[in-house]
């Protein structure tokens, strides 16, 4: 008998977003081995998420949130979900998740959906204030140029939307690349986020 409790198959659910059968199959495979089971569930996902991304994703809705700490909206995001069928856009799993993104998108301030969509001089120039940095505390070059890869990803993280890590927790513990991702597994479609839009009183634009 596979070495896991009920407790374990929920809380792989809540990190890896996948349904309850496939959280049990990967721990049944990994004999109870939470990390070894996680690596599995991601290995599948993307082997799957590489099959569908040929496929059209046309339909889909625009999730939206308006944040209100004083009674009144001072932020507002509209995120497009886009799906290949109107069925899994009509879904609630797949509607709560794009207001859930919509959500993140308020309090992470993201500037783009994937690392492909960032501008290469914003990359070039991020990489030459980092190795400037770095050369100003005396870093040699060899050092230098490992810091500018490491601190290249915190950028990602910090500016990219699936990049990010999703802000509550308690809802998914992962990316939101991990979290689309897992929607996608469930519902056996291409399911992306296509653009969002993001306006705060007072903010003004780079």
């Amino acid at each position: 008998m596979a070495d896991f409790s009920a407790k374990d198959v929920q809380s792989l659910r809540k990190t890896t977003g996948v349904g309850m059968m496939d959280a049990k199959q990967a721990l049944t495979e990994t004999s109870g081995d939470m990390d070894a089971a996680k690596d599995l569930l991601r290995e599948r996902g993307l082997a799957d998420a590489k099959k569908r991304a040929g496929r059209d994703a046309n339909q889909g809705i625009v999730g939206y949130y308006l944040h209100s700490p004083s009674g009144y909206p001072t932020i507002g995001v509209l995120v497009e979900l886009a799906s290949e069928t109107d069925f899994v856009a009509k879904n609630e799993e797949f509607q709560a998740m794009a207001h859930d993104i919509a959500m993140h998108v308020a309090a992470g301030q993201p500037r783009w959906v994937t690392r492909d969509e960032v501008p290469a001089d914003a990359v070039a120039k991020e990489q030459e204030l980092i190795a400037r940095q770095a050369a100003a505390e005396g870093k040699p070059q060899e050092i230098i140029d490992r810091i500018v890869e490491g601190k290249i990803s915190s950028f990602y993280e910090d500016y990219v939307l699936y990049d990010q890590t999703f802000i509550n927790a308690e809802i998914f513990a992962g990316t939101i690349a991990e979290m689309v991702q897992g929607l996608a597994g469930r519902m056996g479609e291409n399911i992306s986020v296509r653009r969002f839009a993001r306006v705060a009183v007072g903010e003004q634009e780079d």
